[in-house]
């Protein structure tokens, strides 16, 4: 059912193929502030999670999980701001909120590395990394804050390389696409972002 196929050139599965759809749905409705995107986030998750379990990228799939959870939260968080506006505005962080996105980086990829090393897979630094990464991404995505979208630049570049090496170039396509959509959603969000940053750091 979920059988490999040929596509442009390009070895997949019906599975992951319906996932990358999906993913780049997400985004685009990311960029434009529309919340359906956490809906359509969640379904590509479930579909990604099963993808990633298949290629032994097991932080990966458990990351769809959180993303799971995570985007039901953000979902409420756009649409009921703690500040009483009627939709969650785009915000910058201050620098404890840089700091505390980096801290929460490298804790997360030193616990989620040390966990990864007790599996089977062969890329546990780089799952670990990329990972936390992500949760810090998502985490920033769903407070709207401005800066989510560096992360995912960085963090999507680094994807590409290694759903490459785990033999998912579909998976890596939709990541370097995911490059440039961020990069789109950078310069989107930044015209509706004060500029000052923003006082509610992280809550």
């Amino acid at each position: 059912m979920n059988d490999s196929l040929l596509l442009l050139g390009f070895t997949t599965t019906p599975l992951e193929l319906i996932s990358f759809v999906l993913a780049i749905a997400t985004v685009a409705l990311n960029i434009r502030q529309n919340h359906w995107a956490w809906l359509l986030g969640i379904i590509s998750s479930g579909a990604y999670g099963f993808v990633f379990f298949d290629s032994r990228l097991y932080g990966d799939m458990v990351l769809q999980l959180v993303f799971i959870s995570v985007s039901f939260w953000g979902w409420y968080q756009w649409l009921h701001p703690d500040n009483g506006a009627p939709v969650l505005p785009v915000t910058v962080l201050t620098w404890r909120g840089w700091l505390a996105s980096i801290v929460a980086w490298a804790i997360g990829f030193a616990l989620i590395a040390w966990l990864l090393t007790s599996t089977d897979t062969d890329v546990p630094n780089a799952d670990g990394f990329l990972t936390a990464g992500s949760l810090v991404g998502q985490f920033l995505l769903s407070r709207k804050k401005l800066e989510n979208w560096i992360v995912w630049i960085v963090v999507d570049i680094l994807y590409v390389a290694l759903y490459i090496h785990k033999g998912l170039p579909l998976t890596a396509v939709l990541y370097g696409i995911f490059v440039l959509m961020a990069a789109a959603g950078w310069r989107a969000w930044k015209n509706s972002a004060p500029a000052a940053p923003d006082a509610m750091v992280l809550k």
